[in-house]
């Protein structure tokens, strides 16, 4: 044998144990690994990501957090749908550790959000005709507002839990205030004041005790350190941004709707006390395509659910 391949490939003995290469079985068994990086959008938005990389992705995912959420919301889906897929989830800008700029630079309305959208695909050198966007709560407007421009964005858009139209009585109350002024300005400071209160209580509003589900502590020590940086956009004020521009660009998307020809999947949880299914139902009809009602589940079906939305991405290759 060649000895140089002898050098690189011979068993070693270290130690008095005989130690070898890991074999081709022992590699695939390995975990896919959730990277976390950053990618330059533009000269005013630098967003934090999650990738998980597939050696022979049959696909890909974006996963597209909402409020208060950061990427570490889909580490777990992330990993697990990484066995097949390559997976994608960034911060929106004001979120995680995205840029947070001034509202003179960048607006945080959903129009805006799509944008961002778009250069992230185009960034990563996503693959379109294979890419299926998994987008909940505020998230999801800026995926449908971008495919009424880009019909090609994505294979499939996987939709739910969100506003889609200008419709207050399908929603919260603090989400209703924040639509318009002077009570906008109030349940923002409100909100921005009560951090804790909403960080421990708003993945579980709706559901009864025994619904309650684990928060992985990485996940909710990533949020709250993003919500902690005194003298910077906090992720209520995103919030808030993106609702003072919401109503804009929700008469915007129910103008357009006919015009939607990505095809798109609409899952709701049936517990959501902030968007009621009464808003999936109409999105459905209008865009004329079934909504999938989640038994016992609340606003964040991929956090109280995992494995159902991974079936539902799965699903969406098939």
């Amino acid at each position: 044998m060649n000895h140089l391949l002898f050098k690189f490939f011979a068993p070693a003995l270290i130690g008095g144990v005989l130690v070898t290469s890991a074999s081709a079985a022992e590699r695939a068994d390995k975990p896919p690994e959730a990277k976390i990086d950053f990618v330059d959008i533009d000269k005013d938005i630098t967003l934090r990501r999650m990738v998980v990389r597939n050696a022979h992705p049959k696909g890909t995912v974006l996963l597209l957090h909402g409020f208060p959420e950061s990427v570490y919301a889909y580490k777990d889906i992330a990993v697990e749908l990484g066995k097949d897929y390559d997976v994608h989830a960034f911060d929106w800008p004001g979120y995680g550790l995205s840029s947070r700029p001034s509202t003179d630079r960048f607006a945080y309305a959903p129009k805006d959000y799509a944008r961002v959208l778009g250069q992230y695909i185009a960034k990563a050198g996503l693959d379109r005709s294979t890419l299926t966007i998994y987008a909940t709560d505020i998230g999801a407007l800026p995926a449908l507002l971008l495919a009424l421009d880009e019909p090609d964005i994505a294979k499939t858009i996987i939709v739910g839990d969100f506003a889609p139209f200008d419709r207050p009585a399908y929603m919260y109350e603090s989400l209703q205030a924040l639509k318009a002024q002077p009570k906008a300005d109030q349940v923002r400071a409100f909100m921005n004041k009560n951090r804790d209160e909403i960080l421990a209580n708003t993945f579980f509003r709706g559901l009864p005790d025994d619904a309650r589900y684990e928060i992985p502590r990485e996940f909710k020590e990533d949020i709250a350190r993003a919500w902690s940086d005194a003298g910077t956009t906090t992720p209520v004020d995103a919030f808030a941004n993106y609702y003072a521009h919401f109503t804009r660009d929700q008469d915007h998307f129910e103008s357009n709707v006919a015009r939607l020809r990505t095809p798109v999947k609409i899952v709701w949880g049936e517990k959501d006390v902030y968007i009621k299914t009464d808003m999936g139902a109409e999105l459905a009809r209008k865009t004329n395509v079934e909504l999938r009602v989640l038994p016992g589940v609340g606003h964040y079906p991929h956090l109280q659910a995992p494995a159902q939305a991974i079936e539902e991405i799965r699903a969406s290759f098939r």
